[in-house]
């Protein structure tokens, strides 16, 4: 079974050309050490919730969007090998810094996933 990790930001919507940018650069990246999928997606069908939502989970604000974001891996330790590499890759330096980044990283969640269905 494989492996997912996903991750959601909120995104300046003046920022969202930068924010193509590196996910074309990151995507191509995890790709070459060889992640099975890689997807990045913009909200657009996303309302604040009574409780919880999108928009909620990253308090986000006014001319900001919603990114989620997801990449597929052959398992865990794929995972963990691909992500060492990409974390080590000379062409994301320039975003290790959180003020280089095109969104604010500190509302920015992610994690890893076991999928429990599959097709």
């Amino acid at each position: 079974m494989s492996y997912v990790d996903g991750f959601v930001a909120p995104v300046p919507t003046d920022r969202l050309g930068d924010y193509k940018k590196m996910a074309r650069l990151a995507g191509k990246i995890w790709m070459e050490y060889g992640a099975l999928a890689y997807s990045e997606c913009v909200a657009d069908d996303v309302k604040p919730g009574k409780v919880t939502s999108f928009p909620q989970s990253v308090k986000l604000k006014p001319n900001e969007v919603v990114v989620f974001s997801w990449i597929v891996y052959k398992n865990r330790r794929e995972r963990d090998r691909i992500m060492k590499k990409v974390m080590e890759d000379p062409r994301l330096a320039a975003f290790s810094d959180p003020k280089a980044l095109p969104f604010d990283g500190k509302r920015m969640f992610f994690g890893g996933f076991k999928p429990i269905v599959e097709y």
